[in-house]
């Protein structure tokens, strides 16, 4: 159960985006909605908020109660309780997108007894009130934020309730090995036949199961959540900022022929297949020539060692240095995949030289990819090794099961699987059944955090804040 009261009380706030627009949207919800639309809203043909059906429109224009003064001509869209996003009275006003326009329309229905929302307070009503869930509520956010389709293909399918429904599968399924369990504690003396530890011991097993694929798939569904963050590395003048250029089809970074050019960081978003890949280009890795390009070079270590993956670029024309096996050496231990640039020359030596150095450091095989930063050539090869890389050839299409991105649902599934393990080795020990039942009853609230069938105002509070003020 949730420890949050119900809202009874009215919020409004602008839902759409700060500037000068077409359109402005002030939102209102609440108990008081349609009574505080109506004292704002004047029809030239008599029309009344409080008479509209549900799902209707009306023509008027925003007037101040106080003085009749008009501000803006509007449009008044009004959705009756219980089917609105809130699952309450909810009225649009889609007035004219001025600064002043919107902010005086906002003014007016806070004075006629409407408060200013709370950042996602709009999602936080709808799932206060049953409308949605918290996993879905949490997907609404991943909507607004979705960098490409892939993410914002998943993010839809939690909001539509795939990854709820299989955890409420789980849950039901927990449900009934508890209360096995416990029947034999409520009722020790009647006539209830002992639960088979072995049938028992297979049920855990079998939800376990279903649980850890869950949480597995978070390996791949953040990067498309939070996008997958990839630095681009190596000596000086190899292209690693021709390459940023070419990856984005645009001239990001500043190329030229002197080493050095790049001192800082440089960070862009790329599409890959639906996947939102981070590029970071960083300075060229070598012993520093002043405390500018030493600075450089320390940000360019430290993007190697956050990026979870590291494109390591050589140049295939001129023959390998003591600098190149430096580049290896500092990013043998991450997940590389190694660009040979400069494929449009005459190459001075084979693929196989530079990926038996990474074998020899760390014995582990790397892939290399020939490019061309200047002509192209390559890229779409260097895209898709990267891809596959990622998803490990298993892309998340709708329909082949359910992918989870959200570390908080990732945790409490582990919690879950964890509880449970606890549970079978108290079952293999013949513990009390008071034991197995507890551990049981923890991985359901587990389970419970990630639906908000068990929650409280800090996990509210903590998600709802990230959201905009006018959802």
């Amino acid at each position: 159960m949730s420890t949050v009261n119900l809202p009874d009380d009215t919020i409004a706030a602008i839902s759409t985006p700060a500037g000068v627009g077409g359109i402005g949207i002030v939102r209102i919800s609440g108990i008081d909605a349609i009574r505080i639309a109506e004292r704002v809203f004047h029809s030239p043909k008599g029309k009344k908020i409080a008479v509209m059906p549900s799902f209707t429109i009306a023509y008027g224009f925003i007037t101040d109660p106080s003085t009749g003064e008009r501000i803006d001509e509007a449009l008044f869209s009004v959705m009756r309780a219980p089917k609105s996003y809130t699952a309450e009275d909810v009225v649009e006003i889609n007035c004219h997108g001025g600064l002043h326009t919107v902010s005086k329309t906002l003014e007016l229905v806070i004075n006629e007894g409407a408060r200013i929302a709370a950042p996602g307070e709009f999602t936080m009503r709808a799932f206060l009130n049953g409308r949605l869930d918290l996993a879905q509520s949490e997907a609404v956010l991943d909507i607004i934020n979705a960098a490409t389709e892939g993410s914002g293909r998943l993010a839809l399918e939690q909001l539509s309730g795939r990854l709820s429904s299989n955890i409420l599968a789980a849950r039901d399924a927990l449900i009934s090995v508890c209360a096995e369990v416990e029947a034999q504690i409520d009722f020790p003396e009647d006539d209830i036949p002992a639960a088979d530890k072995s049938v028992l011991l297979d049920k855990i097993d079998s939800i376990a199961t279903r649980l850890k694929s869950l949480s597995g798939s978070y390996a791949r569904g953040r990067y498309f959540r939070e996008g997958l963050l990839t630095a681009i590395a190596g000596k000086p003048n190899v292209g690693k900022s021709s390459l940023l250029n070419a990856l984005l089809e645009k001239d990001r970074a500043i190329v030229t022929p002197m080493p050095g050019t790049t001192r800082d960081t440089i960070e862009e978003v790329i599409n890959i297949n639906g996947l939102p890949v981070r590029i970071v280009d960083t300075a060229g890795i070598r012993r520093g020539r002043g405390p500018a390009e030493v600075e450089g070079i320390n940000r360019s270590l430290a993007a190697v060692e956050a990026a979870a993956l590291v494109l390591a670029v050589f140049d295939g024309s001129t023959a390998l240095t003591s600098e190149d096996y430096e580049i290896a050496a500092a990013t043998a231990e991450k997940d590389v995949i190694i660009v040979i640039n400069k494929a449009d020359k005459v190459m001075a030596y084979p693929n196989d030289l530079i990926i038996d150095k990474y074998k020899h450091i760390t014995n582990m095989e790397r892939q290399a990819v020939n490019v061309s930063a200047l002509t192209g050539a390559g890229l779409d090869k260097l895209k898709e090794t990267l891809y596959s890389r990622v998803m490990q050839n298993n892309s998340p299409e709708a329909g082949e099961g359910v992918i989870v991105t959200n570390l908080r649902h990732k945790c409490a599934l582990d919690d879950a699987v964890a509880a449970l393990i606890n549970a079978k080795k108290s079952l293999h020990a013949e513990n009390p059944h008071e034991i197995t039942a507890l551990e049981l009853r923890e991985a359901l609230s587990a389970l419970g955090q990630i639906t908000g069938v068990v929650t409280t105002a800090d996990i509210l509070d903590r998600i709802f804040s990230a959201f905009c003020i006018g959802k």
